[in-house]
């Protein structure tokens, strides 16, 4: 019963430093994606105003490309997040982690 009666927030700090709300959220359906809805998307859930299965239904994302999306905020930030700057960012890390 207590794992039904989730405790979340009304809002959340967004990757610009403005309050989130799942209002201010990117709508539903969302097809284009640049990096501030990205981020903003992986801020809401890491703040905790939606779970991973929440967006992923809500977005129509499968698991893996929302975990990439982690991934490459952890890893650089929101320019991690630029499509076009993926491998940049994915070959620094790997040599990052040799050292």
């Amino acid at each position: 019963m207590l794992e039904n009666q989730k405790i979340r927030p009304h809002q959340v700090i967004g990757p610009l430093g403005e309050p989130l709300t799942l209002d201010s959220l990117p709508p539903a359906g969302t097809t284009r994606w640049v990096v501030r809805r990205k981020a903003e998307v992986v801020a809401a859930v890491s703040g905790g105003l939606l779970s991973v299965d929440e967006v992923c239904e809500r977005y129509d994302l499968t698991v893996e490309e929302f975990a990439g999306w982690q991934r490459a905020v952890e890893r650089s930030g929101m320019p991690g997040l630029r499509v076009t700057r993926i491998q940049h960012y994915k070959s620094l890390y790997e040599r990052q982690q040799k050292y």
